[in-house]
């Protein structure tokens, strides 16, 4: 009979397998989307509704799912989820309107939900010294979005666009299957049968929680957007073609995926508090170089006009791209740690409702992105815009954390002198 480390190790790992194909199809548009925009002659806004749409559903879902898990266990929940998308993503390699890719795309985006459903599923097989990292490996899925970025450009080139989704409908069927075969149950993991709806819910009323939704709107919410956005970037910014593009994408989503489980353990020791400060402060240095558009200044001098040219090149954007790809992974841990920590008896709805935000954000920031360009034709106002988000957040959390620890210690010693 299997134990019970045996169990908890052959969830997570099965439970990471069956995320990272999700967010493979979650993130599919990232890729197909290029081709199918030239043919439909879409522009930037509807090009980025159209790549955001599977996200809308992923992140509206989280919550019923986070419940859903809570109530009859992650198992069943994950595995009928799993088979739900089969068809929907064959189906999109038959579309041919534009009205069709965002409707099989609403369908298919329910993969996405899958995140709430494995991190609850997997935190409740550990204690609670290692849930952070158990977290964080599962969460490790989210190199998917780069795994789709370096194997669906050479379907594409090879076979056209269309036989992707078909690929990725039969490696989903496949990946339900073999889930259901190597993970396990425990009815202890379940809330009470007498739990009502409304009592799961009554989380909604804790500010706390919408913090901590803001937080993940932008390590996980920024990194879905950025993700789906940056292949087109790099080929209308540096002129690369689709293969090139993609593997030069795959810079930021492969820490961003990878080194989650890195960001679990340091949240484990070191508090999710101080992670994620430190995470929103070096996304935020990297958003202000990277917002600074290429720009040629022209100075008259006494020998002619002299022209200087300011911008990033290539490496120096790939290297930040990089490393906020490590922060926005080390910062999607630590929110959820944050939960694990606070919200022990119902990490399901709490990561239902923080996931649903992050998804959200994944699923507004790319229709933004693309209004963005359309109004101002400045590819870097997509860095812009996030740059103030973070700066917002940044804020919110001195005030609500920061701040209130400095005036507790600044009492203490004012306490502690008064009784010398």
């Amino acid at each position: 009979m299997a134990t019970q480390q045996y169990k908890a190790w052959s969830v997570v790992t099965a439970s990471t397998l069956a995320f990272t194909v999700c967010f493979m199809i979650w993130m599919m548009f990232a890729v197909i989307g290029i081709p199918i925009k030239e043919t439909l002659g879409l522009n930037e806004t509807q090009f980025g509704i159209l790549i955001a749409t599977p996200v809308l559903t992923g992140s509206l879902i989280r919550l019923p799912l986070g419940m859903w898990t809570d109530k009859f266990g992650g198992r069943i929940v994950f595995f009928i989820l799993m088979l739900s998308t089969v068809i929907p993503i064959y189906l999109i390699s038959r579309c041919t309107e534009y009205w069709q890719f965002l409707v099989t795309g609403l369908f298919v985006g329910v993969a996405g939900g899958s995140f709430t459903v494995g991190i609850s599923y997997c935190a409740r097989w550990f204690p609670k010294n290692r849930q952070g990292l158990a977290m964080g490996i599962f969460g490790a899925g989210n190199t998917g979005a780069a795994v789709t970025k370096l194997v669906a450009p050479l379907i594409v080139v090879g076979f056209g666009w269309a036989m992707v989704p078909q690929i990725y409908a039969v490696l989903m069927l496949v990946t339900a299957i073999l889930f259901w075969v190597f993970t396990f149950s425990d009815p202890a993991h379940k809330v009470g049968k007498t739990i009502t709806i409304g009592e799961q819910l009554a989380v909604l009323k804790d500010p706390k929680v919408w913090k901590y939704s803001q937080y993940y709107s932008i390590v996980f919410g920024g990194y879905v957007a950025l993700a789906l956005w940056m292949t087109k970037y790099y080929i209308g910014e540096y002129g690369f073609d689709l293969k090139t593009a993609a593997l030069m994408a795959a810079a930021f989503s492969i820490p961003g995926g990878l080194l989650r489980a890195v960001g679990g353990h340091f949240s484990d020791k070191f508090g999710a508090h101080t992670v994620t400060w430190w995470v929103l402060w070096v996304s935020l240095i990297c958003l202000f170089f990277l917002s600074y558009p290429q720009t040629q200044v022209s100075i008259v001098t006494i020998n002619g006009p002299q022209t200087f040219h300011f911008g990033l090149n290539v490496t120096m954007f790939t290297v930040i791209m990089f490393t906020m790809g490590i922060a926005f992974a080390i910062g999607k841990a630590s929110v959820f740690k944050y939960i694990a920590d606070e919200y022990p008896h119902n990490i399901g709805v709490i990561s239902g409702v923080v996931g649903m935000a992050g998804g959200l954000g994944g699923f507004i920031l790319p229709i933004m992105f693309g209004a963005l360009l359309d109004l101002t034709g400045v590819r870097t106002s997509a860095f812009m815009l996030m740059f103030g988000i973070i700066w917002v957040s940044l804020i919110w959390m001195y005030w609500t954390e920061v701040r209130p620890v400095k005036i507790a210690r600044h009492h203490e010693r004012q306490t502690a002198k008064q009784a010398v």
